[in-house]
């Protein structure tokens, strides 16, 4: 499905560091996360279902693209108010990071 120029404008993903993450108690999948994603934004809670592939310990401080306009959704009884921004590899969700160090907030262009 193809979705216009103006759409696709819509989406606004920014970068955002890791803060915590932990796993949620009784879903294999889901991992919470606590991202900064610098003074405008601020700090939001981020259910991601990665468990299977990444550990918490992995992901503090990495900055990596959110998703951070979608509506907040509750998984679990928890608010996430954001997407992780990944692909699908070959064995496993592939996480994108920047290739220099950006400000936590910074806008995709």
């Amino acid at each position: 499905m193809n979705i216009t120029f103006e759409e696709f404008k819509k989406i606004e993903i920014r970068i955002g560091k890791i803060l915590t993450c932990e796993k949620v108690e009784n879903a294999d999948k889901l991992l919470k996360l606590e991202v900064d994603f610098g003074p405008e934004v601020g700090k939001r809670q981020i259910l991601s279902g990665i468990a299977e592939w990444y550990k918490p310990e992995d992901l503090i401080d990495k900055k990596l693209p959110f998703v951070v306009n979608l509506e907040p959704r509750k998984i679990r009884g928890l608010e996430s108010a954001g997407m992780l921004f990944a692909v699908d590899g070959v064995d496993k969700p592939v996480l994108l990071l920047p290739s220099e160090d950006v400000v936590e907030g910074s806008l995709a262009v």
